[in-house]
């Protein structure tokens, strides 16, 4: 459900500059110029793997974006950044689309939701305190999130009237019951992944909303693929860098990302 920093902190407006690169694609590929947006799940912590000058923002060239376009795009701009919430994406990315754009992809609202402090809560106290902040981070996505969504999504039509966009979401973060044996409560984890569907379920609708695709992770990463779900897990748990944690790892972004977002680009 993320694409936040566990540490909680400040993003860098100087960090978000975007990363332009212009790839060797397929003859058919020829006038696919792609953008992609959001937050640390497009740019792709956890993966390792750092495009060096993209700084803070943590871009990595085995996250989804990148891995699409080598195979796809002759032109590629990836604005994506970690701890980028909604209105990052108005200030500092769609400058990076234009009327020539053709494919835009964007995973955006963890942020704005608070999953940052939501998890860092559920780690250090106890599942009572783990409930509380689920349930303020769920009725932020039911009540305040659809407006900011729509807003975000609108700037992207209006700076690429001529763009496909994708909108992609979080998947479920824990296996449960699964293999762990310490860490959170079940319940706790329960509650996480409920709120990622509801988290999901307003993406969705304002992606439906907007005209744009939706591409639903959530399935491929059910499949076993969550923490807690032994040695194939796509997720990173608690771990060092502190950053990378509840992220996607680089199969997580090349089984369980990119195929979702092939299949509706």
């Amino acid at each position: 459900m993320r694409s936040a920093r566990v540490a909680t902190g400040a993003l860098m407006a100087s960090s978000l500059a975007a990363a332009t690169l212009f790839l060797a694609a397929p003859a058919n590929a020829a006038t696919v110029n792609y953008v992609a947006l959001g937050d640390s799940y497009s740019a792709g912590v956890g993966t390792g793997n750092y495009v060096g000058s993209s700084g803070s923002c943590d871009r990595s060239y085995d996250s989804y974006p990148y891995l699409w376009a080598a195979r796809h795009a002759s032109g590629f701009t990836d604005a994506a950044c970690s701890g980028a919430t909604s209105s990052d994406v108005l200030n500092s990315q769609v400058s990076a689309l234009s009327s020539s754009t053709t494919e835009v992809s964007i995973t955006i609202g963890g942020n704005d939701a608070g999953f940052a402090n939501t998890m860092e809560t559920c780690v250090l106290q106890g599942t009572d305190e783990c409930l509380g902040a689920v349930s303020s981070a769920e009725s932020f996505a039911k009540n305040s999130l659809p407006g900011r969504l729509a807003q975000t999504y609108a700037a992207i039509h209006a700076k690429a009237p001529n763009a496909h966009v994708v909108v992609l979401d979080y998947p479920h973060l824990y296996q449960v019951p699964g293999s762990c044996v310490f860490g959170i409560s079940d319940t706790s984890r329960s509650a996480i992944d409920g709120a990622a569907d509801i988290l999901d379920g307003v993406i969705s609708k304002a992606a439906a909303n907007a005209g744009f695709k939706f591409a639903d992770v959530r399935a491929a990463f059910d499949a076993g693929h969550e923490i807690c779900g032994g040695s194939t897990q796509w997720l990173h748990s608690t771990t060092l860098p502190v950053n990378e944690s509840y992220h996607p790892t680089a199969s997580g972004q090349e089984f369980g990302y990119l195929p979702q977002f092939a299949a509706n680009a």
